[in-house]
């Protein structure tokens, strides 16, 4: 084959002509670098290299890029890469490389997070396993980190009355307001009889 054309486009990507017809985009600089120009003939097996040096280049940018802006867990950067147009397997080398680096640390991932949702968001230990689980955080990770951060069942019902005195303080007279307020403290996961030893206060 042929290199006959090779076209900048967006992204910093170039557009490969072979034989004359359009053909494969790699990055930029993995063009600049290959010593590769138009007029070149290339065969299968340097053209499969290319593209995977390609892959690997771009889901490592994109990696940087998404990691910069905020924490993640590998799962949920690798899903992310994968999504941009990588394939899969450039995209879990890409989070291996990453975690390689130390820009990737699942258990100070799920330590950050968990603190924002108890403190920040006021969720119960329930949601924010079910949150961590659905980040794909390890449960062996998960396990420690509730074990760490989780408050006892004095910090929870804490937690559940600021919430009821915030949101819902009709919830001790009216019997409609307290199912909504039942309802509600559920999903943030905290138990049933967490919540009703609160509401009996009064």
């Amino acid at each position: 084959m042929k290199i006959t054309d090779a076209a900048p486009r967006r992204k910093r990507l170039y557009q490969l002509f072979l034989d004359g017809e359009s053909a494969v985009k790699v990055d930029m600089e993995t063009w600049l670098l290959s010593g590769l120009a138009v007029g070149d003939e290339i065969d299968d097996e340097t053209l499969r290299a290319l593209l995977e040096q390609s892959a690997k280049r771009r889901a490592e940018e994109k990696a940087l890029f998404l990691l910069e802006h905020r924490a993640h867990s590998k799962k949920e950067l690798t899903e992310k890469i994968a999504r941009a147009e990588y394939d899969r397997a450039a995209a879990a080398r890409a989070a291996d490389r990453m975690e390689e680096l130390g820009l990737l640390d699942d258990g100070a991932y799920a330590r950050g997070l968990a603190r924002e949702l108890f403190g920040r968001k006021k969720f119960g230990a329930r949601r924010v396993q079910q949150e961590l689980r659905q980040k794909g955080v390890d449960d062996t990770v998960i396990e420690a980190v509730l074990a760490e951060f989780a408050p006892e069942t004095d910090g929870a019902r804490d937690a559940i009355r600021e919430i009821v005195e915030k949101k819902y303080p009709a919830a001790f007279e009216d019997e409609k307001v307290r199912r909504r307020a039942v309802a509600a403290l559920q999903r943030y996961g905290y138990s049933f009889e967490d919540i009703m030893a609160v509401l009996r206060e009064e």
